[in-house]
């Protein structure tokens, strides 16, 4: 194990927890950084590492979030139950009175939704992974969708500005707007777009409020990336050295303290401010590895 492939690792893993939930394009970032910051490692492990250290976001956002992720507990005796009326039948009754005591059915609900806006990007993503990487997987795709959604960043929150939110809170999210705001999350699968970014427009251009929009946003990663790098693990099968081992585990425990810094940040930030500043940094970013990637063929 190298003493400096490990601080590339937790630069890296600062990188991802950072990115991963501002609304920025991590995918940008890392391009950048691989340029510079080049992991000494085999090239299977390089891609499967920088997908499966989400896993120490994804934590991250549980433990944030934890009081309204998890639906199972037990609730007090006195408060109303969910169901409108109980069944005549025995054993549903019974199930019915075990909800009310030790289930949050509105939290059930909520992971409903959640499934259902992950099934436009499942499709697409188990369609099109392979020619979407073959294809899309470059610079200048990545720098153009940094620029394009950062101007839309700017034009939508222009728009935003004097419309008042229809959705405050996740149970007034419906099926259609939980399916619509999937359809937006497929617009991450090219790269660049930034899926935190995507998912946020939709739902601020839907009606739902900032808050929510960045909430929602990340109970959705949680299936998401957890698919995509369990996937990854898959494929790349057990056949991990000690070094690699320790790079993954560093980089992920990396990964899950910055990323919680960075969701308290971002949650605190958009109490008082809009998105618009995100937009115009995407800008400068696509501009930025435009230029020196265009720059270096040309030297070349």
């Amino acid at each position: 194990m190298s003493w400096i492939e490990l601080l590339k690792v937790i630069f890296l893993g600062i990188v991802e927890g950072i990115t991963e939930w501002l609304p920025v394009s991590s995918t940008g970032h890392m391009i950048l950084v691989d340029e510079f910051v080049h992991l000494n490692v085999r090239d299977e492990f390089l891609q499967m590492f920088l997908v499966v250290i989400q896993l120490g976001a994804i934590l991250a956002v549980v433990l944030v979030f934890w009081q309204k992720l998890w639906p199972f507990h037990r609730r007090r005796t006195d408060q109303e139950s969910f169901w409108e009326k109980k069944s005549d039948h025995k054993m549903i009754a019974g199930l019915q009175d075990f909800a009310d005591h030790y289930v949050s059915m509105n939290k059930i609900i909520m992971w409903l939704k959640i499934a259902v806006s992950c099934l436009p990007a499942m499709v697409i993503g188990l369609l099109f992974n392979d020619l979407i990487e073959e294809k899309l997987n470059n610079y200048i795709v990545v720098a153009l969708m940094l620029v394009i959604y950062g101007v839309l960043f700017i034009i939508i929150e222009n728009y935003n500005r004097k419309r008042t939110p229809s959705m405050r809170r996740i149970s007034e999210i419906s099926w259609k707007t939980a399916l619509l705001i999937g359809v937006f999350q497929v617009l991450a699968v090219v790269p660049g777009t930034s899926r935190s970014g995507a998912t946020i427009i939709g739902g601020i251009l839907l009606g739902t409020s900032r808050k929510l929009a960045a909430e929602y946003t990340f109970f959705l990663a949680v299936p998401v990336m957890f698919g995509a790098s369990l996937l990854k693990l898959v494929n790349f099968g057990l056949s991990f050295t000690g070094a690699e081992i320790i790079y993954l585990l560093t980089g992920m425990l990396v990964a899950f303290v910055v990323s919680i810094l960075a969701i308290k940040f971002l949650m605190g930030y958009i109490r008082k401010h809009d998105f618009k500043v995100f937009g115009w940094y995407r800008i400068i970013l696509g501009v930025l590895i435009l230029g020196y990637f265009v720059g270096k063929n040309i030297i070349a």
